[in-house]
């Protein structure tokens, strides 16, 4: 079976599916790989890699795909600015498309799919299950991104972050409040613990407090009496009198923090509003709010997609693709969740579409004309 790796094209997009050391693995197992000339240019793999590690570069992009029988992406499928078309018009009927999809957030792209008789594996899909850990491409992307949060917000902030004696007197430690305790929370904890910060958590799932307890963090407890977390281990959607009761407790750390990290995404879901106008309002001059939410509504009500802006003179970033700044590890690891879930279901360079496994059929949207993913299916019906 022929891979077929094309260029991202989506604006700010600077990760590559594959990179060349994963392509000549999968050349190893059986498989042809091709390349769009360029593909990886963007997150430091120039095409002379990708022809070491034995893969075919193409520069004609409606050749690549006529080729392909799985196409593997990073991002969505989106109208291609120079053909005049959409992606998945370029692909031929029966193609395997691996990428994250976000059909619940996008289930006309779904039904796109169906139409044409592309078949789909959405990586933001793979069920969080031990055994698919290792295929876990939104877990790795969040693992990054969390890391360059605080990298960024770090930047932007007129501070320093360790606490320093110096003969000219203390310089107290930076203060930072992340919102979220997911991987990418979990990373950025980390991430301003090492940099010397005191770092405060907060989340729904009381759950977590342990994690970030072990990472060095304090953790910001709001009672209730339900269960905040949905089976597949993500958080869910909460109630408004929750919410309320969240945004007064937090009210007061967040408005004397140096730098805001939020993070709380729902899966199909508008991202919740945890960072209101009026905390904004009542933050310390020079401090930054960075929206690790802003792609799906935003956590903070007023940061923009795309653009870091200053607003009662508070820095708010809102970056909607932090992978895609440090593109080459993030290229790496996704590459390798890539090739973790080929791997899982292939034998002699054949991939086997099995909807009856759990990890398959989880993450598959549309099959042979059908979008066969039961909440994606209701979103269009």
């Amino acid at each position: 079976m022929v891979i077929a790796v094309p260029k991202e094209i989506m604006a700010g997009e600077n990760r590559v599916a594959l990179i060349p050391d994963v392509a000549s693995r999968l050349i190893k197992k059986g498989f042809k790989v091709i390349v769009e000339s360029g593909a990886g240019m963007r997150a430091g793999f120039p095409d002379e890699k990708y022809k070491e590690a034995g893969a075919g570069l193409i520069d004609n992009l409606e050749s690549l795909y006529s080729q392909a029988d799985i196409v593997v992406k990073v991002q969505r499928p989106v109208e291609h600015p120079e053909k005049g078309k959409h992606e998945l018009e370029l692909m031929k009927k029966g193609t395997l498309l691996i990428s994250f999809f976000y059909s619940l957030h996008f289930p006309e792209v779904a039904k796109k799919a169906a139409e044409l008789g592309i078949n789909v594996i959405s990586m933001d899909a793979i069920p969080r299950t031990t055994l698919a850990q290792r295929m876990d491409a939104l877990s790795s992307q969040a693992n990054i991104a969390g890391y360059k949060s605080v990298i960024l917000a770090a930047n932007h902030l007129h501070k320093i972050f360790p606490m320093m004696m110096t003969a000219a007197g203390t310089i107290s430690p930076a203060k930072v409040v992340i919102m979220g305790a997911g991987v990418a929370g979990l990373s950025a904890l980390g991430t301003a613990k090492r940099l010397g910060a005191v770092v405060e958590v907060s989340d729904v799932r009381p759950q977590v407090k342990e994690e970030v307890q072990s990472l060095g963090g304090k953790f910001i407890e709001v009672p209730t009496d339900e269960s905040m977390q949905d089976s597949g281990g993500y958080a869910k959607e909460q109630s408004e009198e929750f919410l309320r009761k969240q945004k007064e407790l937090i009210f007061k750390h967040i408005t004397e923090a140096d730098i805001v990290i939020t993070t709380a995404l729902i899966p199909g879901k508008k991202a919740p509003t945890l960072v209101t106008e009026e905390m904004v309002k009542n933050m310390r001059p020079g401090s930054v709010v960075l929206d690790m939410a802003v792609e799906f509504g935003g956590n903070c009500e007023i940061s923009e997609k795309g653009k870091t802006v200053v607003k009662y003179d508070v820095t708010i970033i809102g970056e909607s693709n932090l992978p895609s700044l440090v593109p080459y590890h993030a290229s790496e690891m996704y590459s390798k969740n890539l090739l973790n879930l080929i791997d899982y279901t292939s034998k002699e360079g054949q991939f086997n579409h099995n909807m009856e496994d759990e990890i398959i059929g989880g993450a598959t949207i549309v099959k042979d004309g059908q979008v066969v993913h039961e909440r994606t299916k209701a979103l269009i019906q």
